[in-house]
């Protein structure tokens, strides 16, 4: 899957030129944390995070009043707040490869350029939702959880073994483990009963870590302190 299928497409844009007040309240009002920064000619030469316009604004403890404060701020423009080197991506990177970029540069987005063009932005949100939809995060079934050898064929076999019972893996995710000798796996499986599913996977020489029976979403818990 490539960013340009999950990515937000033409996305809001502000000038250098834009002022601090109108850059926050476009913010605000989108309910969005970030903002490409584009020249007359669409080109991207910034961009600004909502974090580097609260850090501009005066501090509650400042001895400057609301008058001044509110006249500072109308001088402030979003080219003096914003971030000129710019980590992008085009449209034809891989989603894999959009999220390690960012996990390696530490950061919380991705605009997708076009030439210099800015056609859409990829955000740590749409990477957590994608990572959700390939785990199966809304699909009830059976979850199991397995260690198995770094061995080719072995998750053959154990597809092999579940497609036998009648089951269907509507996800599937491995993930490097401790040793280099084997890999986790994470699977959902429909149509089988937990049980059954163990048996299947544990004849095919993986190792259960964890197997349960998922029929409603898991629950948050909510703490609030007075």
């Amino acid at each position: 899957m490539l960013v340009r299928s999950r990515m937000t497409a033409n996305p809001v844009v502000v000038h250098p030129e834009t002022s601090f007040e109108d850059a926050l309240q476009l913010l605000r009002e989108k309910k969005i944390r970030r903002l490409p920064v584009v020249d007359k000619q669409g080109n991207l030469v910034g961009i600004v995070v909502e974090k580097d316009l609260l850090y501009a604004s005066p501090s509650p403890a400042t001895s400057l009043s609301v008058f001044e404060v509110h006249y500072l701020l109308s001088k402030l423009q979003v080219k003096d707040v914003m971030t000129k080197r710019v980590i992008t991506v085009g449209e034809d990177c891989p989603l894999e490869e959009a999220a390690r970029i960012m996990v390696d540069h530490k950061i919380g987005s991705l605009p997708i350029l076009r030439d210099r063009q800015v056609v859409g932005i990829v955000t740590e949100t749409d990477i957590f939702r994608i990572m959700a939809e390939a785990l199966g995060g809304r699909e009830k079934g059976v979850r199991i959880a397995m260690r198995i050898p770094e061995v080719k064929g072995e998750l053959a076999k154990i597809a092999s073994n579940i497609a036998e019972l009648g089951g269907n893996i509507v996800s599937v995710a491995t993930f490097v483990a401790s040793d280099a000798q084997h890999r986790e796996i994470t699977m959902k499986v429909q149509g089988v009963q937990r049980d059954a599913l163990v048996g299947a996977v544990e004849k095919a020489g993986a190792q259960i870590i964890d197997a349960r029976e998922i029929t409603t979403e898991y629950e948050p818990k909510l703490i609030s302190s007075r």
